[in-house]
């Protein structure tokens, strides 16, 4: 499996970043028909070919993917896409 891994900081509350990020999960899911949930800070996602979480705290975004074989050639494409959603997300 291939693995995405990206931290991004944050001066939003908590409570805000939570919100921010399932924003971006219910996009993903319309998108790519992704299941999501959320245990604790944590949301949790999967789909045939890939799983992942993203994981917030009071100052941190943390994103990690793991991709397998069919969408290892996609990898730098969807690491892109995620850093263009997060940025534009947390601005």
């Amino acid at each position: 499996m291939t693995e995405i891994d990206i931290r991004r900081s944050h001066a939003v509350p908590l409570r805000e970043a939570k919100a921010k990020v399932e924003r971006i999960a219910e996009r993903i899911a319309e998108r790519f028909d992704v299941d999501y949930g959320w245990k604790g800070n944590t949301l949790l996602f999967t789909r045939s070919g890939v799983e992942g979480q993203i994981a917030v705290s009071a100052k941190e975004v943390h994103v990690m993917v793991r991709l397998g074989f069919l969408l290892f050639a996609l990898k730098g494409s969807i690491e892109r896409e995620i850093d263009r959603v997060i940025d534009e997300q947390f601005r």
